[in-house]
């Protein structure tokens, strides 16, 4: 089988304000990357109204429809913002996440790349925030348990940010394990160690400078192990980039070598426990460079265990 990478041109109409670090060249820095690549390209459905409803209430469906500008901005809050075309592109994003879970299951794909814009993993059950609208991999995990029937799916968000919104919308669900490493202090100032859900979520905050040995012995000791525990039947990745070195929104010091690393050990996990079966989506990385060479090695190693 191959790897799925699932994308749409509908993703680079959410305009954001000038100089506002999710920008539309994000995407562009992504594609550009896997270019070449040896990838089954896809392009993403809108999302279904039943797909959004497993994990957000109709108001909030009827409040981000309702803010939907015709022309010019509308602020969500001080980062979030939508354009014309940010509804279509955040139900794209959401959507793709939803098609890669059914080519992995159904057998179209061994693993899947998507490659969208918004990100999702700050939206919360009825709030968007931190540049997110609709909880991406939310949506995509409780599709895979309502719809294809599985018992226990696994995120693991490596986003520098904490997924929040991820943490909303599964922490009442045992179902699904959350496992977060990010940088502590940082933005949205959630992912504390005591934060567990139903014994469900593992929040692994880290300090600025971390670096790669440290992060990777966390790695090792405490998530992995946890996903093994857990014996995932679909292993889902928060594919945030912007623990890199050169990213200019936090510190955490990553390289791209990292980003392989992890990639890789992720599917040991799903090797051993759901015959390979991984959906990543793509959340935060603001330097261009840095993002696109991270999402390439990340991709890389999925291409190779999607063979």
């Amino acid at each position: 089988m191959t790897t799925a990478l699932i994308s749409h041109p509908d993703c680079a109409d959410h305009i954001t304000p000038p100089g506002h670090p999710e920008q539309v060249a994000r995407l562009a820095a992504v594609l550009n990357a896997l270019e070449g690549m040896p990838l089954t390209r896809v392009t993403a459905p809108l999302v279904a109204d039943d797909d959004l409803l497993r994990a957000h209430p109709q108001t909030h469906i009827d409040a981000i429809r309702a803010a939907a500008p015709t022309e010019g901005w509308r602020s969500l809050d001080a980062d979030t913002h939508m354009s014309p075309g940010t509804l279509t592109a955040a139900l794209r994003a959401a959507g793709g996440v939803v098609r890669a879970v059914d080519m992995v299951l159904g057998g179209e794909a061994n693993n899947a790349f998507v490659a969208v814009r918004p990100p999702g993993h700050h939206a919360e059950r009825e709030t968007a925030m931190g540049f997110c609208f609709f909880g991406n991999v939310v949506i995509g995990a409780k599709h895979a348990l309502d719809y294809h029937g599985l018992d226990r799916v696994a995120i693991v968000d490596f986003d520098v940010h904490h997924g929040n919104g991820t943490q909303d919308l599964v922490e009442d669900d045992p179902r699904i394990l959350f496992c977060s490493t990010h940088q502590s202090p940082l933005y949205p100032g959630t992912g504390a160690a005591h934060e567990v859900g139903v014994d469900n979520v593992l929040n692994v905050p880290l300090p600025e400078g971390t670096g790669s040995k440290a992060f990777r012995d966390v790695m090792e000791r405490l998530v992995l192990p946890r996903l093994d525990a857990f014996s995932p039947q679909l292993v889902i990745i928060s594919a945030g980039f912007d623990a890199h070195m050169s990213d200019p929104l936090a510190g955490m010091n990553l390289t791209t070598e990292d980003f392989g690393w992890v990639t890789g050990r992720l599917c040991d996990v799903a090797s051993t426990h759901c015959n390979g079966r991984v959906v990543s989506s793509l959340e935060g990385g603001y330097d261009l460079t840095a993002l696109g060479a991270s999402a390439a090695a990340h991709v890389k190693v999925l291409e190779e265990r999607g063979r």
